[in-house]
């Protein structure tokens, strides 16, 4: 038989349990949320009066700054982001305009992207991955990119659009660079023009030198020199495939200069 006054191990976890469960009716009924445990630090959201506390200054409970909606814990980088540092206006807000513009002013430090170019798009993109690699995230920022239940609004959507679109545009430019290299170019009020080709003009590297040609884009009106490969396929046409092996002089977007030999590597324009 148990002593009397001893408790067995099955009456202490139930006691346990009702003590538990007491507590917990305790805090809920001061509103406390039992779902906020469930989750993790990156899916919390605050709302702009929230993320106001949070610039760094003393009293405050922490360094945050947000980039079109995401939050992230700068405290790692106060010297920049803390009262006084250089980046002080972007604590405690979501300043994505002023990360593409450089505006610092009160009007420039706002969440307003809409109206920004392919480049600037391009530049907000780049932080946004620079504070994930670098910085702790934190969570979501309600308001113009994510509503009160964490879900993206139309805003973050054409943000991301912008910068997809962003992205495809600089790859094709670079693909369109790697084709068509800038020439190498100087001027002078008593000699002119100089356009020239090597194996690095327009700093790209590559193994033929090219001669020089006007490139129109499409739906412009000027023109500026590259190098264009004289021997080959054209590109991105198989080297195995019949071709005038005239590399790409024949495209139609490319104009010689007048006065100048076809296959010269350089071409001088006189004043």
């Amino acid at each position: 038989t148990r002593p009397a006054g001893r408790r067995g191990p099955m009456w202490r976890g139930a006691a346990a349990a009702a003590l538990l469960c007491l507590g917990a009716a305790c805090l809920l009924g001061r509103g406390f949320d039992p779902r906020a445990w469930l989750l993790p630090p990156r899916g919390r959201l605050l709302s702009a009066a929230e993320l106001g506390r949070y610039r760094g200054a003393e009293g405050e409970p922490g360094l945050y700054l947000a980039v079109l909606g995401r939050v992230f814990d700068v405290e790692r980088g106060r010297r920049h982001y803390g009262p006084g540092g250089a980046y002080s206006g972007l604590a405690g807000r979501d300043a994505s305009r002023a990360f593409a513009t450089g505006d610092f002013t009160q009007a420039g430090l706002v969440d307003d992207v809409s109206a920004l170019s392919a480049g600037e798009m391009l530049a907000i993109q780049s932080w946004l991955a620079f504070y994930r690699h670098n910085y702790r995230p934190v969570g979501k920022l309600v308001g113009r990119f994510y509503d009160e239940n964490g879900a993206p609004t139309e805003a973050l959507r054409q943000a991301e659009a912008a910068i997809e679109e962003a992205q495809k545009f600089k790859a094709e430019s670079e693909q369109r660079k790697q084709q068509f290299p800038p020439c190498n170019s100087e001027w002078s009020s008593a000699k002119g023009s100089r356009f020239w080709c090597s194996r690095e003009s327009g700093g790209v590297n590559r193994d033929w030198t090219g001669v020089p040609r006007k490139l129109y884009r499409p739906g412009s009106t000027g023109s500026h020199c590259v190098c264009v490969r004289t021997t080959g396929a054209p590109w991105g046409q198989p080297a195995s495939s019949e071709h005038s092996d005239r590399g790409d002089l024949d495209n139609p977007h490319l104009e010689e200069y007048d006065g100048c030999h076809p296959l010269s590597e350089q071409c001088v324009l006189t004043a």
